[in-house]
């Protein structure tokens, strides 16, 4: 795909959450890591027809042990928390109406459907019949 509406173009991104994006031959599936995100925290969104954008925040887990935040003391913090987002182009001829997306298991799906690719144009050839009025009376 070409880079000014190729599907894999990223545009911005603000944290982590890596995304896989396979091209099947009816549909673009975009697989996004979001372990931790609640489907109610994710936002799929679609911005002047042409962006698909996945947001959302991981939160740090207070109730894990101690149930205060002030009774909490991490001694290591590895998982990141903190909202994220990114911002794909899609290609031109795909079905914005049909898109769907789950989120199970940590992983966010989201199946974006193809249209069928319209015929190029085929120029023709052919006669016209030269008469003796231009404009009819």
């Amino acid at each position: 795909m070409s880079p000014k509406r190729g599907c894999a173009k990223e545009t911005y991104m603000a944290t982590t959450a890596a995304v896989d994006i396979k091209e099947l031959s009816g549909s673009y599936i975009f697989v996004v890591d979001v372990p931790g995100v609640r489907n109610t925290e994710v936002k799929v969104q679609i911005e002047s027809d042409t962006i698909l954008k996945i947001s959302g925040e991981r939160k740090r887990d207070m109730d894990a042990g101690a149930g205060k935040e002030a009774d909490v003391k991490y001694v290591r913090v590895e998982r990141p928390a903190g909202k994220f987002m990114r911002k794909f182009n899609l290609p031109n001829h795909v079905n914005l109406d049909a898109m769907s997306a789950a989120c199970q298991d940590g992983l966010l799906t989201i199946v974006v459907p193809k249209l069928p690719v319209p015929e190029p144009h085929k120029p023709r050839t052919f006669d016209v019949t030269v008469g003796t009025c231009l404009v009819p009376k």
